[in-house]
């Protein structure tokens, strides 16, 4: 288990280490005087997730939860969210077009951050987001605008009324980050993962881009991504029915869950979605059509629910068609529904 003892447990000169009290996992703090200029995206897999952490089996609605609507306190097909250092939300609120931010404690109302001016593809709009994340070097949103088939970013400060184009006609569906601030995302049409160094708009293929197939070298509508510290890339191949490790400059990847065949069976997946990986590289990871959150071990050939698996239904104890999730620095779950239209917070126990 990463510890603070070890290279601070990853914090950075400009952060504090310290554990917490209940999970002993690793949090990191930023230091009075000091601004952390690493990525919000690299910071939070710094989080440490003990091999035996359990969550709570009842969740908390967080955000939205009242029914479709574009009102301030709804969400309409919402697709993945981000967790800011402070346990803000951000959320990819699908069918309104726009994102949507909740505060930590403020479970009432959201506030729209970016989009809200109905679809389009003016630079004050956006047409079905499918993700988001934050920039913490520029301040800044940046968001897959899957229906204008563009990367756009959107200043976080206050009176921003529009974004810029930092990649175009790209079928963007998923993002992510590291530590040095490389963006990787995923291409549902071209079934490959592309990074880029921001300002960039070719990228360099990362995994896939070898057509549609169940191959080791290939996707099948590829929508979710994770991107651990060594540089290596983990990609829900939805199609497949299976999660897929690219280690850093392989030309083919490994199958790390799933790819049984779509099923309910711990041994496999329907339709796998958004997906995290810990300090350990254990995967966490969203089985939308089975209605549950799964938790594979290194190297397991079967996993475990930590949250849903009782049904689709709108209850504490249940999920319907989960299709992102993220931890917070403290270790708790959290779970977005489109068929719910809400996030859920499961609290480590």
């Amino acid at each position: 288990m990463q510890s603070c003892t070890i290279k601070n447990g990853g914090c950075g000169p400009r952060a504090a280490c310290s554990h917490h009290a209940k999970t002993n996992a690793v949090q990191c703090t930023k230091k009075a005087g000091h601004t952390n200029t690493r990525s919000a995206s690299g910071d939070i897999r710094i989080v440490n997730i003990p091999a035996n952490a359990k969550w709570a089996q009842n969740g908390v609605t967080i955000a939205g939860g009242h029914g479709t609507g574009n009102a301030t306190n709804q969400l309409y097909w919402p697709r993945d969210l981000f967790v800011d250092d402070d346990q803000t939300v951000v959320i990819a609120d699908y069918v309104n077009h726009r994102i949507m931010q909740w505060k930590n404690g403020d479970t009432t109302n959201g506030q729209v951050v970016a989009g809200g001016n109905g679809q389009g593809n003016g630079l004050n709009q956006l047409d079905r987001p499918t993700d988001i994340l934050i920039d913490k070097e520029t301040n800044s949103l940046i968001i897959c605008d899957n229906g204008n088939a563009r990367v756009v970013r959107w200043s976080r400060r206050s009176g921003t009324t529009q974004g810029e184009i930092l990649i175009d006609n790209i079928q963007c569906y998923g993002l992510a980050m590291d530590e040095q601030r490389y963006l990787y995302v995923s291409n549902t049409g071209k079934h490959e993962v592309r990074r880029y160094r921001l300002g960039e708009k070719d990228g360099t293929l990362i995994a896939g881009g070898n057509g549609v197939g169940a191959g080791l070298n290939q996707f099948n509508g590829p929508p979710y991504l994770f991107v651990d510290r060594q540089h290596n890339v983990y990609v829900s191949d939805n199609n497949n029915h299976r999660v897929m490790k690219w280690n850093k400059c392989a030309k083919e990847g490994i199958v790390v869950a799933g790819g049984q065949g779509a099923g309910s069976a711990l041994t496999q997946l329907n339709y796998p979605v958004g997906l995290f990986v810990d300090t350990l590289g254990t995967l966490y990871l969203v089985d939308e059509f089975n209605h549950r959150v799964m938790r594979w071990t290194q190297g397991a050939t079967q996993g475990t629910v930590i949250a849903g698996g009782n049904g689709e239904g709108a209850g504490a104890n249940q999920l319907y068609y989960p299709i992102g999730l993220s931890f917070d620095r403290h270790g708790n779950l959290y779970v977005v529904e489109h068929g719910n239209n809400r996030v859920q917070r499961f609290s480590i126990e």
